[in-house]
């Protein structure tokens, strides 16, 4: 597969996220911070997750066993009070909230990167907490000895949600149009928590057209699910609003190789064909 974005860029991702390491093996920090080199090149990712294991060594400091109260006690002190960590409700859609450096340097993020801080945090002190797809609002759960599971929100300083709270949350985001179902506060795999992240990086990209920008974040999210058709798809058409007609064909090919009965199969090949004709004019 070609990529668009840088080779070492992609290499260096791959390393944390090929798919033969097991998902919960997947350094989550550092393949978060591969992410911000989209934007910064020279990120440092040594000193960000440096930072991490210091935040980890305050929280030990408070909490000698890991027992749920005091151990989300004292994450919620070291995360929201002193690093002062919270959600970015006046410009929510800045993609600084995606970057994990810019997070811990500004103290402001969405639910998901604010929540791989806590989570990631937590892990380093023996508390395990597993990340939560509900749609739209990113949450952690933790599961105690005796099954009881506990919801929290980071965006929110680490409120504890019930069901119900879930659904008003639900309810605020999609205008009352969406009812919880019981799948939406299933955990997911860290290989989904990053291609989340790098989902909401791509929106906010094409939200401003910033193609550009967008094309290296589908780069990565096809390092993760190299068979993903939907996503070459997509990054087939970014690739040909950026003028990169030969790579865009390459990818509808691709598409119609790994979805020959797609729906929309038959327009693919018309369009594939349409690029191939315009490439073989410029020759």
């Amino acid at each position: 597969m070609h990529y668009t974005a840088s080779a070492e860029l992609i290499e260096t991702f791959s390393v944390f996220v090929a798919p033969e390491i097991e998902d919960e093996k997947i350094d989550l920090i550092r393949a978060a911070l591969i992410i911000a080199r989209t934007e910064y090149p020279k990120l440092d990712i040594e000193a960000y997750a440096a930072r991490m294991e210091q935040l980890a060594r305050r929280v030990a400091a408070l909490v000698p066993h890991p027992d749920p109260q005091p151990a989300l006690a004292a994450l919620n002190r070291v995360l929201f009070e002193e690093l002062n960590l919270r959600g970015n409700r006046e410009d929510y859609y800045d993609p600084r909230n995606s970057f994990l450096n810019d997070v811990l340097d500004r103290g402001l993020g969405i639910p998901i990167t604010l929540s791989i801080v806590y989570m990631e945090v937590a892990k380093r002190v023996g508390f395990s907490l597993a990340g939560v797809g509900m749609p739209g609002h990113f949450l952690l759960k933790h599961y105690s000895h005796d099954g009881q599971e506990t919801l929290i929100d980071c965006f929110n300083r680490g409120d504890v949600l019930t069901r119900q709270d879930c659904q008003s949350r639900l309810g605020e985001i999609y205008s009352g149009e969406m009812t919880l179902r019981p799948e939406f506060l299933h955990p997911i795999s860290r290989r989904q928590i990053l291609t989340r992240m790098l989902n909401n990086l791509k929106t906010v990209y094409l939200s401003t057209r910033n193609f550009r920008k967008a094309l290296p974040i589908a780069d990565l999210i096809l390092v993760i699910y190299p068979r993903s058709s939907e996503d070459v798809k997509q990054r087939a058409l970014l690739r040909y609003s950026m003028g990169l007609q030969r790579l865009a064909a390459e990818d509808l090919d691709d598409y119609l190789k790994m979805s020959p009965n797609a729906s929309d199969a038959e327009e693919i090949r018309q369009m594939s064909l349409s690029i191939r004709r315009m490439l073989a004019l410029m020759n």
